[in-house]
């Protein structure tokens, strides 16, 4: 045998040698892994059942808010914006002096029917005295009965018309006391549009006036909401409803519920709402806008808490603990959100073991140890939240 070859047998040896050898060193420890890993035990998860309760919820809706009293201060004579009593966002009281129009035609019926008026009076007096001697000289036979029925009539004729001058300088009076607009209720002066010397005709818009001390809101209510409100018991039924403000903030008097429409608009299938409130401060105006919060009835809902679900895709999950233990996804269809809860459309029954904790560490087909937690438990870690 060659050198070369002894040598080439000796290095193949060599080399299976050191192979046996690392493969006698992997083996054990294999074996011990797999020995580890069947004595693993599962980790221990919380894990939480549905609720089905009966509860209340807040909702909010668009409100238009309305003054209890606002109108429209018109002018009812033509003439000039003599004065202006009142400044814009002042608060008149009832019979208050407003605006002074200025018309001298007005002025002067008024003196006229008043000259009329005296007149007729002052000839009505003369014809009584007339009317008296006719009556001793045709009782006297003096003259004939006819005289006396001519002077009688004549009285009578005066007599009307001192009731036409009266009735003209009624009429006179009232178009001077026109001159003179007054707040018809206490409330806040709006906007002045037209200024001293302008001239006003019949009709003319000076301000608007607006009692604001209480305040109406109007909401629309979905079909399906109304009867819910309108069909739960008295006792049940929470009247009180609370008024959002435009920057948020919830208004300090609370509102009650003191109408609701005779019909329901086909075009949107809602029903309007009305809702009064104090002002006490005149915060809220006429025209504002807000939402009214009022509390609605949920019966049998179905909660489940919002940390035990997560979003994927636009989708809500949960994972849920089967008999074997082993944790599936499932996609769930929230009906409502509540603070820390979700209201369940769809998706879980009361039966179901939802994982509580740990949805961020577990995969799909993961074996876990569940740990019911009763409702008090699960409400009590919410809180330390």
């Amino acid at each position: 045998m060659s050198v070369h070859l002894v040598t080439r047998v000796r290095r193949v040896r060599l080399i299976l040698f050191i192979l046996l050898g690392a493969l006698a060193g992997v083996l054990p420890m294999a074996c011990s892994r797999d020995s580890n890993h069947e004595n693993t035990q599962p980790e221990t998860y919380p894990v939480v059942q549905p609720v089905v309760t009966d509860t209340l919820y807040a909702k909010d809706y668009v409100a238009d808010i309305q003054a209890v009293q606002n109108v429209e201060i018109r002018t009812r004579i033509e003439g000039y914006l003599e004065r202006i009593h009142v400044d814009e966002g002042a608060f008149v009281r009832k019979g208050q002096l407003l605006f002074t129009v200025n018309n001298p035609e007005y002025r002067e019926n008024l003196m006229q029917a008043q000259a009329n008026l005296k007149n007729a009076t002052a000839e009505a007096r003369t014809a009584e005295v007339e009317v008296k001697s006719v009556s001793m000289l045709a009782g006297k036979q003096v003259i004939s009965n006819i005289e006396l029925e001519k002077a009688q009539a004549n009285l009578a004729a005066l007599r009307a018309r001192i009731e036409g001058a009266e009735t003209a300088v009624a009429g006179a009076k009232l178009k001077m006391a026109l001159t003179q607009i007054r707040a018809p209720f206490d409330g806040i002066v709006d906007r002045i549009p037209n200024k001293v010397g302008s001239l006003v005709e019949e009709g003319t818009l000076l301000t608007t006036l607006s009692d604001n001390r209480q305040v109406f809101a109007y909401f629309n209510v979905p079909e399906g909401e109304y009867l819910d409100f309108v069909t739960r018991k008295e006792s049940v039924r929470e009247n009180d409803v609370s008024l959002v403000l435009a920057n948020n903030q919830v208004h300090s008097s609370k509102g009650s519920i003191e109408k609701i429409d005779g019909q329901i608009d086909r075009a949107t299938g809602n029903i309007a709402f009305r809702a009064r409130f104090d002002n006490p401060k005149n915060l809220l105006k006429h025209g504002a806008s807000g939402k009214v919060r009022m509390n609605q009835a949920l019966a049998h809902a179905l909660l489940i808490p919002q940390k035990a679900a997560f979003e994927l895709q636009d989708k809500l999950f949960v994972f849920v603990v089967g008999p074997d233990n082993k944790v599936r996804m499932r996609s769930i269809v929230p009906k409502l959100r509540l603070p820390q809860f979700y209201v369940v459309g769809s998706g879980l029954t009361a039966n179901d073991q939802v994982l509580f904790e740990g949805i961020q560490t577990v995969r799909e087909g993961d074996t876990i140890q569940p740990n019911l937690l009763s409702a008090p438990e699960v409400m009590a870690q919410l809180a330390k939240q």
